[in-house]
């Protein structure tokens, strides 16, 4: 008899039946109706049970490796220890099922479901969950590694101390879920819903959690550095002691949050919501603190030591701490009184990009303003003390550079010769920080100007040779004009067209009334907000 023909009679076959016929070489026993069965320990490899009603069937510790189970009815049923890699279990019913340390690695699951299965320790490595539906599964120290769990549904299910690194979760739910302890790192949960999940202690390091949705999950504990949280909704939820060191935060949500003692080391979070937000305690060296929404917000104090070890405490009354994390960008500004054309505009990205080799705080590209008459170049720099430093550095280009630099030398040697202290400078360590950093930009001004090729094409160039005007502004708003040529602006007047290079004529009484007032310099320095880089 042909394998086909017996296939008509597998549905009214007993155990022993299809044990004999698996041993005969028969593999297909598509819609056999085997509930309450007792396969335990049967080596049935690579068998054909799709359509099957195993319900409540027993089949614990049984070898299934590449078995076909799509479609498959294995409800209440017993695969305690059971080998289920690589089958196929697509569009199958195995809810309230015993997997309880089954074998599942590379098992395709798709739109599968587990309402109430247990998975204890199982091995799902590598398994496709797409649009499976695990709700209220317990899968406590399970191995999710690398699996696929895209628009799955874990909804109060258990996931404590399970392991999914490097697991695709995007768009999945996970509202209400203990995930405990569970290593999320590198994980993908683009858009993922964990409403009110049980987070505490989870290891998400690396995980890009973009656009999640986190609100009231608890993330006490969490480790959640190098994390990509831009536009995530975490309204409401638990960071207590969780560490967000080199975070993106861009966006983020985080109304009503408690980040009580959060390590924010480094953290990016341009346009975050921190409105009623608790953030005393956390640890904010070197974080940036610019267009944040803070109304509401509790903070009595924050560590700004290196290493978040307290050693530098900031304390704080209510208006301090609306002061400290209402920030601007700290700014340069090199207006050219010029329009910059297409032959300029390749030339300043070329210099900008080889001054950017010996200088790496000028990296970022400036944003360009290009008027008819005028071209704003804009540095945003991420410190107050490196302000002067680098614009000292980012005028090199241009014809003006040399009686800039010596405007800001003059400017940065007349404050160290004074008393900083009497003259109301708290800090006095941020002046040996500002002189510092000068002195450092100085040396490698000197190097770049020794590279001659670097500023070669420039120098060409009129865009260049042009009148221009050097504006620092710190992260208090506060604006300083560290140079002013003065015939910016007159070639728009009807008179004689100026010599470009007449600003070398420029007396020396004249130079004096451009440099900025001593108590004008003291009170744009009082102005930084102190960050350590």
């Amino acid at each position: 008899m042909t394998e086909v023909a017996s296939i008509t009679k597998v549905g009214l076959m007993n155990v022993e039946e299809l044990l004999a016929k698996y041993e005969e070489g028969l593999r297909n026993f598509s819609n056999v109706q085997l509930s309450e069965a007792n396969l335990s320990s049967a080596k049935i490899s690579e068998i054909n049970l799709s359509h099957a009603n195993l319900s409540v069937v027993n089949l614990s510790g049984a070898n299934l490796y590449k078995a076909n189970l799509s479609h498959g009815k294995l409800n209440v049923a017993r695969l305690r220890g059971a080998n289920l890699s690589e089958a196929i279990l697509n569009y199958a019913s195995l809810n309230v099922a015993n997997l309880i340390r089954a074998d599942l690695s590379r098992a395709q699951l798709k739109k599968a479901s587990l309402v109430r299965a247990e998975l204890i320790r199982a091995d799902l490595s590598r398994a496709c969950l797409l649009e499976a539906n695990l709700t209220s599964a317990d899968l406590r120290e399970a191995s999710l590694r690398h699996a696929l769990l895209r628009q799955a549904n874990f909804s109060e299910a258990f996931l404590a101390d399970a392991i999914l690194t490097g697991a695709n979760l995007e768009q999945a739910y996970f509202n209400n879920t203990d995930l405990s302890r569970a290593d999320l790192s590198g994980i993908n949960a683009r858009q993922t819903e964990f409403q009110q999940a049980n987070l505490n202690r989870a290891n998400l390091s690396g995980a890009n959690l973009s656009g999640a949705n986190l609100r009231w999950a608890d993330l006490s504990g969490a480790n959640l550095r190098w994390a990509d949280l831009s536009g995530a909704k975490l309204s409401g939820a638990i960071l207590t002691g969780a560490d967000l060191s080199h975070a993106n935060l861009t966006n983020v949500s985080l109304v009503h949050a408690d980040l009580t003692e959060a390590r924010l080391i480094q953290a990016e979070w341009i346009g975050a919501d921190l409105t009623a937000a608790t953030l005393t305690g956390a640890k904010l060296y070197a974080t940036s603190r610019f267009g944040l929404k803070t109304e509401g917000m509790t903070c009595e104090w924050i560590d700004l030591s290196p290493k978040g070890d307290r050693s530098i405490i900031q304390y704080f009354n209510s208006q301090d701490s609306q002061e400290f994390f209402n920030q601007t960008p700290p700014t340069i500004r090199i207006i050219v009184d010029s329009s910059l054309d297409h032959e300029a505009n390749f030339a300043l990205a070329g210099a900008y990009y080889q001054i950017a080799q010996q200088y790496p705080e000028l990296n970022h590209p400036p944003s360009l303003e290009i008027g008819v008459r005028r071209t704003t170049i804009t540095f945003r720099v991420e410190s107050d003390i490196a302000l002067l430093a680098t614009a000292y550095i980012a005028i090199l280009p241009l014809q003006d550079a040399a009686i800039t630099q010596k405007k800001i030398r003059n400017m940065v040697k007349r404050i160290s010769r004074e008393d900083v202290v009497r003259l109301g400078i708290k800090d006095p360590e941020r002046m040996k920080k500002l002189t510092s950093v000068f002195e450092g930009a100085m040396v490698t001004a000197n190097a770049i100007k020794e590279m001659k090729k670097i500023l070669a094409i420039a120098a060409k160039l009129s865009f260049f040779q042009a009148p221009s005007q050097t504006i620092v502004t710190n992260s208090s708003a506060q604006s300083l004009i560290l140079y002013h040529n003065p015939h910016f602006g007159k070639h728009l007047m009807p008179s004689p067209t100026v010599n470009p290079t007449a600003f070398e004529e420029i007396t020396k009484e004249t130079e004096k009334l451009l440099l900025p007032s001593l108590s004008r310099v003291i009170d744009f320095i009082k102005g930084f907000h102190y960050i350590n880089h």
